[in-house]
Protein backbone atom coordinates (compact mmCIF):
# COMPACT_ATOMS: atom_id res chain seq x y z
CA UNK A 1 0.00 0.00 0.00
CA UNK A 2 1.57 3.18 -0.87
CA UNK A 3 1.83 6.26 1.74
CA UNK A 4 -0.84 8.16 0.13
CA UNK A 5 -3.20 4.98 0.33
CA UNK A 6 -1.89 4.64 4.07
CA UNK A 7 -2.42 8.72 4.73
CA UNK A 8 -6.46 8.48 3.20
CA UNK A 9 -7.13 5.12 4.95
CA UNK A 10 -6.03 6.89 8.12
CA UNK A 11 -8.10 10.23 7.57
CA UNK A 12 -11.12 8.00 6.87
CA UNK A 13 -10.88 6.16 9.98
CA UNK A 14 -9.96 9.51 12.16
CA UNK A 15 -13.63 10.99 10.33
CA UNK A 16 -15.49 7.82 10.14
CA UNK A 17 -14.69 6.66 13.42
CA UNK A 18 -14.28 8.99 15.58
CA UNK A 19 -14.67 12.87 14.37
CA UNK A 20 -16.87 13.32 11.23
CA UNK A 21 -17.86 16.64 12.98
CA UNK A 22 -14.41 17.61 12.06
CA UNK A 23 -15.09 18.26 8.28
CA UNK A 24 -18.98 18.74 8.52
CA UNK A 25 -19.89 15.80 7.84
CA UNK A 26 -22.96 13.78 9.25
CA UNK A 27 -23.10 10.07 10.34
CA UNK A 28 -26.60 8.15 10.68
CA UNK A 29 -26.79 6.05 13.96
CA UNK A 30 -25.67 2.81 11.45
CA UNK A 31 -22.18 5.01 10.84
CA UNK A 32 -23.28 5.88 6.97
CA UNK A 33 -22.29 9.25 5.28
CA UNK A 34 -22.80 10.73 2.12
CA UNK A 35 -19.71 9.88 -0.37
CA UNK A 36 -20.22 13.66 -1.32
CA UNK A 37 -20.15 15.15 1.79
CA UNK A 38 -16.80 13.49 2.57
CA UNK A 39 -15.84 14.36 -0.87
CA UNK A 40 -16.31 18.07 0.34
CA UNK A 41 -15.37 17.64 3.17
CA UNK A 42 -11.86 16.83 2.80
CA UNK A 43 -11.62 19.49 0.33
CA UNK A 44 -12.19 22.14 2.65
CA UNK A 45 -9.39 20.46 4.93
CA UNK A 46 -7.29 20.66 1.87
CA UNK A 47 -7.22 17.05 0.95
CA UNK A 48 -8.04 15.40 -2.14
CA UNK A 49 -10.21 12.46 -2.36
CA UNK A 50 -12.36 10.80 -4.89
CA UNK A 51 -14.78 8.60 -5.89
CA UNK A 52 -12.44 6.04 -7.24
CA UNK A 53 -9.53 7.04 -4.85
CA UNK A 54 -12.20 6.36 -2.08
CA UNK A 55 -12.72 3.17 -3.83
CA UNK A 56 -9.19 2.13 -3.98
CA UNK A 57 -8.50 2.71 -0.40
CA UNK A 58 -11.46 0.72 0.87
CA UNK A 59 -10.04 -2.16 -1.77
CA UNK A 60 -6.52 -2.03 -0.65
CA UNK A 61 -7.29 -1.91 3.38
CA UNK A 62 -6.42 -5.23 4.67
CA UNK A 63 -8.27 -4.96 7.91
CA UNK A 64 -11.48 -3.79 5.41
CA UNK A 65 -12.13 -1.41 7.69
CA UNK A 66 -14.88 0.43 5.35
CA UNK A 67 -17.56 -0.10 3.27
CA UNK A 68 -19.93 1.63 0.59
CA UNK A 69 -23.52 1.01 0.54
CA UNK A 70 -25.02 -1.31 -1.98
CA UNK A 71 -25.74 2.19 -4.19
CA UNK A 72 -22.40 3.30 -3.56
CA UNK A 73 -23.84 6.70 -1.99
CA UNK A 74 -22.74 6.48 0.73
CA UNK A 75 -19.65 4.98 3.49
CA UNK A 76 -19.13 4.06 6.82
CA UNK A 77 -16.49 2.44 9.08
CA UNK A 78 -17.20 -1.06 9.94
CA UNK A 79 -16.19 -0.95 13.01
CA UNK A 80 -14.36 0.71 15.67
CA UNK A 81 -17.00 4.27 16.48
CA UNK A 82 -15.91 6.59 19.58
CA UNK A 83 -18.84 9.08 18.29
CA UNK A 84 -22.03 8.97 19.98
CA UNK A 85 -24.40 9.68 16.70
CA UNK A 86 -23.10 6.06 15.75
CA UNK A 87 -24.88 3.46 17.76
CA UNK A 88 -24.73 0.53 15.41
CA UNK A 89 -26.65 -2.45 15.91
CA UNK A 90 -25.22 -5.51 15.35
CA UNK A 91 -27.30 -9.35 14.69
CA UNK A 92 -26.55 -11.73 17.55
CA UNK A 93 -24.56 -14.81 16.60
CA UNK A 94 -22.80 -17.93 17.57
CA UNK A 95 -19.19 -16.92 17.85
CA UNK A 96 -16.40 -19.70 16.59
CA UNK A 97 -14.49 -21.18 19.27
CA UNK A 98 -11.41 -19.09 18.68
CA UNK A 99 -11.79 -15.19 18.31
CA UNK A 100 -8.33 -12.76 17.84
CA UNK A 101 -8.29 -9.36 19.55
CA UNK A 102 -5.55 -7.00 17.82
CA UNK A 103 -3.88 -4.59 20.69
CA UNK A 104 -0.65 -3.24 21.58
CA UNK A 105 1.94 -5.60 23.94
CA UNK A 106 1.99 -2.66 26.86
CA UNK A 107 -2.37 -3.62 26.81
CA UNK A 108 -1.71 -7.13 27.35
CA UNK A 109 -0.84 -7.28 31.46
CA UNK A 110 -4.28 -4.87 31.72
CA UNK A 111 -6.40 -7.51 29.30
CA UNK A 112 -4.89 -10.62 31.60
CA UNK A 113 -6.28 -8.81 34.65
CA UNK A 114 -9.63 -7.20 33.61
CA UNK A 115 -10.18 -8.65 30.45
CA UNK A 116 -10.92 -6.63 27.10
CA UNK A 117 -12.98 -3.58 27.22
CA UNK A 118 -13.58 -1.33 24.69
CA UNK A 119 -12.14 1.55 26.51
CA UNK A 120 -13.35 5.32 24.13
CA UNK A 121 -15.18 2.77 21.60
CA UNK A 122 -18.68 1.16 21.64
CA UNK A 123 -17.98 -2.08 21.27
CA UNK A 124 -14.43 -4.80 21.19
CA UNK A 125 -13.36 -5.70 18.09
CA UNK A 126 -12.89 -9.63 17.08
CA UNK A 127 -11.32 -11.36 14.37
CA UNK A 128 -11.87 -14.84 13.33
CA UNK A 129 -8.13 -14.45 11.99
CA UNK A 130 -4.56 -13.54 13.75
CA UNK A 131 -3.88 -11.76 10.52
CA UNK A 132 -7.29 -9.62 10.68
CA UNK A 133 -6.72 -9.01 14.48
Amino acid sequence: MTVRLVQASKFLSFVLRHQPQAIGLTLDAEGWGSVEGLIAGAARERRQLSREFIEQVIATNDKKRFELSADGLRIRAVQGHSTPSVQRRFEPVQPPDVLFHGTASRFVAAISRQGIKPASRHYVHLSTDEQTA
